[in-house]
């Protein structure tokens, strides 16, 4: 059963849809009594970092996920600020982010861009992955991903890097360690790749 994590940010209906359409139990999870009977979650977001923080943390379910993710490695997937509030900090603002991933998330530097609008990065890009693993197999590689954010994650560690892409230079778009998943794409918006790899961490 797949869980999709409701703290008031995220395209939830996205990723039920695609579920729907894969025929993949999933549910809300709300608070910590709809964690039952959960094997994976996804954890969404969208819109600025400390304000995601706030409302994981004002939700009552940040110390059930971090007793999860981190003692039961239950897989997780976070998308675009879901992603990006796995670090330790980000530019952004000052509140602090989950740590399940040792990183800092920084803002895109547009000043090594060279067209206008710069800020945000928008649209598809290609990936290139770091490492091989199930969650990207029969991806599209040279079609991409959908992206939209102005942030991404800086990894500590080399070995936590899934795939990077390249705007203003290369950046990690991907990360990776033990049971959790991160994507600064949006999988949900990005047709048959992002089915495609919605599917293939459900069968992990």
């Amino acid at each position: 059963m797949i869980g999709i994590i409701d703290y008031g940010l995220g395209n939830i209906s996205a990723f039920a849809n695609i579920f729907k359409q894969l025929n993949i139990p999933f549910k809300q999870v709300k608070n910590i009594n709809d964690f039952e009977s959960v094997t994976k979650l996804i954890l969404p977001g969208v819109g600025a970092f400390d304000y995601a923080m706030q409302l994981l943390n004002d939700s009552g379910m940040r110390e059930k996920l971090d007793h999860l993710i981190l003692s039961e490695k239950v897989p997780v997937l976070g998308v675009c600020v879901g992603m990006q509030i796995m670090a330790n900090s980000s530019e952004e603002g000052s509140v602090p982010g989950l740590g399940w991933i040792g990183g800092k998330v920084k803002k895109i530097d547009a000043s090594k861009l060279n067209h206008k609008p710069t800020i945000p990065h928008m649209g598809w890009n290609q990936v290139r992955a770091k490492k091989d693993v199930d969650i990207f197999s029969g991806i599209d590689y040279e079609q991409g991903f959908y992206f939209l954010h102005s942030y991404y994650f800086d990894a500590d560690n080399p070995q936590d890097v899934l795939a990077v892409s390249e705007y203003a230079g290369e950046f990690v778009c991907a990360v990776h360690k033990e049971n959790i998943y991160g994507f600064q794409f949006h999988p949900e918006k990005s047709l048959l790749n992002g089915v495609l790899l919605l599917k293939n961490f459900a069968n992990l």
